[in-house]
């Protein structure tokens, strides 16, 4: 437990002996107050678990079971005919026990004219009055016209951003893990918090900690990469930034949702939702560490467990997972919602409950609290109550947990949003001036043979070719910005009136740029092959080619369904871009490409011949800016690999944290990597020492101070990121080669040299032994450091 989470439970003992110092000893009781006092759940100063408890005792199986369920496409029940408009009457006839959620009120499901297509991504957006009126309405009908005035907590998706119209776009999530910049991860989630909380939503679905490591995985874009620490190190930071440090939200945070327990990063065949064939000791030692430090310390809001299923038990129906490791190992306290249709999923995918009703028993009797998008199997818990199927407890549990988020959300004293505020708020400069920071400091330089940076003035026609030259990629979870930069309006803004900039096309990847549509066509290869033959006659007048390929959001995207895929077989660039870039290498010129994507970027022919590569990742709406400034060196890229890059899909699975066992060979073809975990290059040199231990030896309990010191030798200022692995050298169960335990990012002017100072404690050298027991075992350990996870020195620690 860190300091904030001491201060948070001093406060809150401060808070309860301060309310029951004034309060009457009948509010103690539930469902009786003073007539002066009024209820206990309706006075801020009084306890979250007394306001509960309080609340609960006054409510009807009804109103409970109302508030563990959302509404989405069901919001045509409470809005008016042919409209978007809340209707009030409407809602108390179809609702008269109130409802406790609305899922995403920034969009459109529900409302006329509007494809019912899962993820919402087929429904048009509201702007941003429409939402705020939408929302302040329901409020208003919530807390003045049911019952008991229980306010609705809206819930919005927020990635990598507020995913709805006008909101900031920051570089998707795995290329903020690339930055390895704590601060900047917890800054750029305090500006998503904001823009979501101003319009009415108190709860996001974000932040995404699955470690992953296939990247045939359509979303993988949405996850901080492979490492366990590196997804939880930025996981901390996300909800830190989303949700503050305490108890009660402040008036620009949002509560925070963590997602998906878990294995969901390595499914079978990289199909989404795929069998997690992953044995217990490795959850514990990879994919549950992310998870345990959010839930250990933050105070996470809620859990969203994952689509797949463990050991043929899936997420949403684990109760070892979701109540005996969660809520009773890590003492989890917030609530657990589902993902979108996979309580349903239980029966009609995974076939271990027979219907409806059956996965809603599974679901509460596992954890689940809340049930998303539409709730339509807990909808059924009232009559399962009443015929005794369903324990009322269990009722009253989950309505219970989700009580305490709106009470922590400060939903009882304020529910409304200000359009005002929103105006304000929204895409402003200071958002706008985070998202070029956030761009810069997520590129990765992949290869460079001394082309980069370029000089202004020194190419006098420069051709920016490529199917993602004119376009700001943005990623999966997106909204569309009021601006979005792309490389050509970069490249064009850095050389106005220094040369001339020419563009071509190149090839198109797919057929259409609507990421909501299910089929996905790759586009027309003869009419690619003009396009190709086009864009080599504009190159041939050019002086330097930029060229732009990778992914688009149909390419790389969540397959949330059977006719609506998101995965892939094959990881190199797909179409005609590799004779597009073959095509242009041939002209004998300079070939710099910008790889904008969201898959590693296993692309070997390209690697091979081009100038330099940059890495982009999707780098946001500023992206266009950040790049151009990469590449005429008004900044030093300084972004590292949060993934190992396969060469082709026969490597796989490949992460750098493997077993001794791993890696003995193929026939006619390198285990090596096209690039390692944490590769990242600079435009200038830095030489980093071994690592230097302040002791030699400590005990299994102890910890130990390990200094690192980085030089920057060469002549620009740039950055590096200070990478620190341990070994354990014997062990009672077999141990990775190395695991990253830590890790800095530095900014150094040439010259400049800096000693980092890193402490390793018992978490670093724990593992699971054969008993399934955390332990820490004596014996020797290497101590490794480095700018990636190949070029590292070392030293010994022994432990006692």
């Amino acid at each position: 437990m860190d300091l904030h989470d001491l201060s948070g439970l001093r406060s809150s003992r401060r808070a309860l002996l301060g309310w029951l110092g004034s309060a009457s000893v009948l509010a103690l009781h539930p469902g009786t107050a003073s007539a002066a006092a009024g209820p206990v759940y309706k006075d801020p100063r009084a306890p979250v678990d007394l306001r509960v408890r309080d609340l609960l005792g006054r409510m009807t199986l009804e109103e409970k079971v109302g508030q563990i369920i959302s509404l989405w496409a069901t919001k045509s029940e409470i809005m008016v005919e042919g409209g978007l408009e809340f209707d009030p009457a409407k809602a108390s006839a179809n609702y008269p026990n109130s409802f406790g959620q609305v899922t995403r009120p920034s969009d459109r499901r529900g409302g006329p004219q509007v494809a019912a297509v899962a993820g919402g991504t087929g429904a048009r957006w509201r702007g941003a009055a429409s939402t705020i009126a939408f929302v302040n309405a329901v409020q208003r009908w919530a807390t003045q016209k049911t019952r008991l005035g229980i306010p609705v907590i809206f819930h919005e998706e927020s990635l990598h951003g507020y995913m709805a119209p006008d909101a900031t776009m920051f570089p998707q999530a795995i290329g903020m893990a690339g930055s390895f910049d704590r601060e900047l991860m917890h800054d750029v989630q305090a500006v998503i918090g904001r823009e979501v909380r101003a319009h009415g939503s108190h709860l996001a679905l974000s932040p995404v900690v699955d470690i992953a490591r296939d990247p045939r995985w359509g979303r993988i874009e949405e996850t901080f990469g492979e490492d366990p620490y590196v997804c939880g190190e930025m996981g901390v930071a996300a909800v830190r930034g989303l949700q503050g440090d305490g108890a009660v939200l402040g008036p620009d945070k949002v509560l925070a949702t963590l997602k998906h327990m878990t294995g969901h990063g390595q499914p079978q065949a990289g199909n989404n939702i795929g069998p997690a064939p992953i044995a217990e000791r490795e959850l514990r030692s990879h994919f549950f560490p992310p998870f345990r430090a959010v839930v250990e310390r933050t105070g996470i809001a809620a859990v969203m467990p994952s689509y797949n299923e463990l050991d043929g038990v899936p997420s949403h129906g684990n109760k070892w997972l979701l109540t005996n490791v969660l809520r009773g190992e890590w003492n989890f306290q917030g609530a657990i919602v589902s993902d979108y249709g996979a309580v349903e999923e239980l029966a009609t995918i995974h076939h271990v409950t027979a219907d409806r009703e059956e996965s809603a028993r599974a679901a509460l009797a596992a954890g689940v609290d809340s049930e998303l998008p539409d709730g339509l199997g807990f909808r059924t818990l009232v009559a399962q109550v009443r015929d005794g199927r369903v324990a009322q407890a269990a009722v009253d549990a989950a309505c219970g947990r989700m009580l305490a988020l709106k009470f922590r959300a400060g939903l009882f004293e304020n529910p409304y949003a200000d359009a005002r505020v929103a105006s304000r708020l929204t895409g402003n400069a200071e958002a706008r001036a985070l998202a070029l920071k956030a761009a810069h400091r997520s590129l990765c330089l992949l290869t460079n043979d001394g082309t980069l940076p370029l000089s202004p003035g020194a190419h006098k026609r420069v051709a920016v070719i490529g199917p993602n030259a004119a376009v700001a990629r943005l990623g999966g979870y997106s909204g569309q910005p009021k601006v979005a930069v792309s490389l050509l309006d970069g490249v064009r803004a850095k050389l106005r009136g220094r040369a001339e900039v020419l563009h071509a096309q190149g090839v198109f990847i797919t057929r259409s740029e609507d990421r909501s549509v299910d089929l996905v066509e790759l586009a027309d290869a003869a009419e690619n092959r003009r396009l190709i033959a086009q864009a080599v006659e504009v190159a041939r007048g050019a002086d330097l080619v930029i060229l732009a390929i990778g992914d688009t959001e149909q390419t790389s995207r969540e397959g949330f369904a059977a006719n609506h895929l998101g995965d892939r077989t094959s990881l190199d660039l797909v179409g005609e871009q590799n004779e597009l870039f073959d095509a242009l290498h041939a002209l004998g010129k300079p070939v710099v490409v910008c790889a904008i994507n969201g898959r590693p970027p296993s692309w070997p022919n390209v690697v091979a011949k081009a100038n330099a590569v940059l890495g982009c990742w999707y780098p946001g709406q500023e992206g266009g800016t950040a790049m151009a400034d990469a590449l005429w060196g008004d900044m030093n890229p300084g972004a590292k690999l949060p993934v190992t890059v396969a060469r082709n899909a026969g490597q796989l699975p490949l992460y750098y944290d493997s077993k001794p066992s791993v890696g003995r060979g193929y026939l006619f073809d390198t285990t090596s990597p096209l690039f390692p975990f944490g590769h990242g290059l600079s435009y200038t040199r830095f030489e980093m020492s071994a690592p230097v231990l302040s002791q030699p030896r400590i005990g299994r309990a102890g910890s130990v101070d390990v200094s690192v010191t980085v030089r920057n030798v060469g002549q620009r200022a740039g950055d590096e990121v200070v990478q620190l692995y341990v070994r354990d050298e014997v062990a009672s169960v077999t141990q990775p080669l190395k695991k990253l335990v830590e890790f800095q990012r530095v900014t150094l002017a040439p010259g400049e040299s800096r000693t980092v100072k890193m402490t390793l404690d018992r978490r670093a050298f724990a593992l699971w032994n054969r008993q399934l027991e955390e332990v820490v075992e004596p014996g020797r350990f290497t101590i490794m450091a480095g700018p990636n996870s190949v070029d590292l020195k070392s030293v010994a620690l022994e432990i006692a």
